[in-house]
């Protein structure tokens, strides 16, 4: 029998089926697959930014490097005692912010959160502490957070000056 001419014909669940309604599945499938489609794009899009903005930053950190190690020399070349503990002082810097410029250049978001797992586990107390303070300056700079929340008291704690 010839059941593909007949639009009519029952569907293998027992229900009739006509035109509209594999119009309506068939334009809900391709609807579907669209949307698919746009979010898998967005995810890609994300990626790739994430992607520049950690090559960027590894680029204006390895930058800063340079310039500490260059003004470093030039301390030590025309310093005293004190400007040489300022060169080696600037040296340390310059080398630390080379290491997280590799670190940021070398590994991806997938490998930094594993990293920031690791790091949690080994130190749960230091961690957590930091998180804290992380959540509660961010709920007092929120411009909407201060509003709803804050009668003044939520500012920065000031920092006390240390003498030299």
């Amino acid at each position: 029998m010839d059941d593909y001419k007949n639009p009519a014909s029952d569907t293998p669940y027992g229900q009739p089926e006509g035109g509209s309604a594999t119009a309506a599945r068939m334009k809900l499938s391709e609807k579907a697959a669209e949307v698919k489609e746009k979010v898998a794009d967005f995810g890609r899009k994300t990626v790739d930014n994430i992607d520049e903005s950690r090559k960027s930053t590894a680029d204006a950190l390895h930058q800063a490097a340079a310039k500490l190690h260059l003004g470093g020399e030039q301390l030590s070349g025309a310093a005293h005692t004190a400007a040489d503990q300022i060169s080696g002082a600037a040296h340390v810097t310059a080398d630390k912010l080379r290491s997280a410029a590799d670190y940021i250049r070398e590994t991806d978001l997938k490998g930094m959160g594993e990293d920031v797992k690791e790091v949690v586990k080994r130190y749960p107390g230091p961690a957590l502490a930091a998180a804290a303070v992380l959540v509660l300056r961010a709920m007092c700079h929120e411009p909407s957070a201060r509003a709803r929340r804050c009668t003044g008291s939520c500012r920065a704690v000031p920092r006390s000056r240390s003498r030299l």
